[in-house]
């Protein structure tokens, strides 16, 4: 154990995380320079084209330090983006120490702040480096200076470039000496943290595990301590970078186990394994249940696509144990899926997958959050669509779940960023000058507020140079109402939304705008109203397209014209009366397509 280094590489997005990975594997030699290619670790396609990572990565590389001994390092390359934050934590909890690594161009930004803060809780040694100190506009002292007041730290970061290389057997020898060994009882009852899974189609679930206590060696009778499930080891080893079975894995060592277990859910992120003969007494702390936080619904365009829709989000989700779906029926869409997500970047992927690898058509209602809707009778109920929202009488609280929101940006732009946040019903905690030029604004914020378009806008109002990081705060009462849309006095309920009152009117007028402009006219007027429980809060007119009954006349008296008009008028008024209003799958997609979700 004492030649044992386990660490993780954390980052804001775009901040040269994979980059240094790779500079690591070429150094230790762990790839051939004839196959590598550049973000080896990030596997998927999607990953390598958006330039993030979106699975946790592990990797074993032996290095040979300059002090002349051999010291097998474990790199575990985590996701940078807020929505994974849960497997980043349990990523970090596998790890001695972390590698911050700070863009010298861009300075300390959301996500760098969140991360340091969520190694230091989990007691790691931070181990600070500059990145993309070649670059012609790296201001490497300033930065340098940012990172030092961040961390309470003197110690000067270490300067390097991922790209070429330079300084990166600095960083290796810096791991060896700062970073502790780590620390287990070998002789106990083994004790594995489980810190992501994935699922091979021919294999079963793999997990990826650090042995705390203890070790596992192959054919073990095993059982996940938090979720029962219970099986044998068919296959142990190690990542290097690709899977290398052993014997078996002793504490400190991180690497997979393979069980033949069919599905993710019953290996979850965060269980703790131990062995049946020999069970441990307790559990590994800090294990939750991922719940999604924001919902949509997935429909086919072609409605015979339905069954192929479902056999996708199956195929997905044993892949995916944070991705739920059930059934949902729209009077206006036909069939579909009422999906969770973590967040919007995750339902962007999950979409995307579905569309690319299974070659569907999807249509995604607008997202709306999980909310808890306190009844009179003093029940509680859960609410992931408009459809399911009770009676208004019989409603005593809404609550909706709050985030923390920090955002960092220059500090001309302090200003418009404020007013963003007001607007969207933020309440302000604090701000703090990290240096002279980039401030670090706080805000707590409704969810829903910030799962359309609120980045967006963030990105516009500063021109690029706001980052945005947040954490859930938990339920918080607010005073909001479901806002119906009705055409031609039905409801329809695909367009229903749950909006906060003060910005309903505003919402339903708009609604209503976008949606008189798309939905074709008529032989009759059509009304388009928006209403909250029996009031009207905004209507438009579908004005009717007139036919021309009069064109067959040619002169005679006016009387044979006006007959034909009176005839044309108890026609269309018989025609209102059993009349159903064509809404054609345009107007939902102009209505339900959020742009940049």
């Amino acid at each position: 154990m004492e030649r044992i280094r386990n660490f993780s590489i954390i980052a804001h997005i775009d901040h040269g995380k994979s980059t240094l990975a790779d500079r690591i594997l070429e150094l230790t030699g762990a790839v051939d320079a004839r196959t590598h290619l550049p973000q080896m670790l990030d596997s998927m396609e999607l990953e390598r084209e958006r330039g993030i990572t979106i699975k946790a990565q592990a990797v074993r590389v032996a290095y040979g330090a300059e002090e002349g001994e051999t010291y097998d390092l474990h790199l575990i390359d985590t996701p940078g983006h807020v929505d994974f934050s849960y497997e980043v934590s349990r990523s970090l909890a596998a790890c001695e120490g972390a590698l911050l690594v700070v863009d010298a161009a861009q300075g300390v930004e959301a996500q760098t702040v969140a991360n340091a803060y969520a190694a230091i809780d989990a007691g790691l040694e931070l181990i600070p480096v500059l990145n993309k100190v070649d670059l012609p506009s790296a201001r490497p002292d300033e930065v340098a200076a940012e990172v030092a007041d961040l961390l309470g730290d003197e110690t000067p970061p270490l300067r390097i470039s991922a790209k070429t290389g330079e300084g990166v057997k600095d960083v290796l020898e810096a791991i060896v000496d700062r970073v502790p060994p780590p620390e287990g009882e070998p002789g106990a009852a083994p004790r594995a943290l489980i810190f992501d899974s994935e699922f091979d189609q021919y294999r079963g679930v793999v997990a990826y595990v650090r042995m705390v206590d203890g070790s596992f060696a192959k054919n073990d009778p095993i059982k996940a301590m938090q979720a029962g499930t219970q099986a044998d080891i068919d296959d142990i080893g190690f990542f290097a970078p690709a899977m290398k079975p052993a014997p078996g894995m002793d504490a400190g060592e991180v690497g997979y186990l393979i069980t033949g277990i069919k599905s993710v859910t019953e290996l979850r992120v965060g269980d703790t394994l131990t062995s049946r003969e020999t069970p441990a007494a307790e559990a590994l702390p800090g294990y939750r249940e991922v719940r999604p936080m924001v919902f949509c619904g997935l429909f086919p365009i072609d409605t015979d696509r339905y069954e192929d829709l479902r056999d996708a989000l199956e195929k997905l989700a044993l892949n995916d144990a944070a991705l739920s779906y059930e059934p949902e029926t729209s009077g206006a869409l036909g069939f579909g899926f009422r999906c969770g997500f973590l967040g919007l970047l995750h339902m962007d992927i999950v979409r995307e997958r579905l569309e690319r690898e299974y070659d569907l058509d999807l249509l995604a209602t607008t997202p709306n959050v999980r909310y808890e809707v306190k009844l009179t009778n003093g029940e509680r109920v859960e609410i992931h669509s408009p459809a399911d929202m009770p009676d208004p009488a019989s409603i005593d609280e809404v609550l909706e779940p709050y985030i923390r929101a920090t955002i960092i940006a220059p500090n001309d732009f302090v200003g418009p960023v404020m007013e963003l946040c007001q607007k969207r019903r933020g309440e302000h905690v604090g701000m703090h000058y990290l240096s002279p030029t980039r401030v670090q604004i706080q805000y707590d914020l409704p969810l829903a507020e910030i799962v359309l378009d609120f980045f967006d806008q963030l990105k516009s109002k500063s021109r690029g140079y706001a980052s945005l990081d947040y954490e859930p705060l938990g339920n918080r009462p607010s005073d909001l109402v479901k806002l119906d849309v009705l055409l031609a006095g039905d409801t329809v309920d695909a367009l229903s939304l749950i909006v906060h009152k003060d910005a309903s009117y505003e919402q339903g007028r708009v609604l209503v705008e976008r949606l008189r402009k798309t939905i074709p006219r008529q032989q009759f007027d059509v009304p388009v109203q928006a209403a909250i429980g029996a009031n009207i809060i905004a209507r438009e007119t579908v004005k009717a397209v007139r036919k021309d009954v009069t064109a067959k006349l040619y002169g005679g008296d006016v009387t044979r014209k006006k007959k034909l008009l009176e005839k044309q008028k108890k026609g269309k008024k018989r025609m209102k009366q059993v009349g159903a209003v064509e809404v054609p799958q345009e107007a939902f997609l102009a209505v339900l397509q959020v742009d940049g979700e």
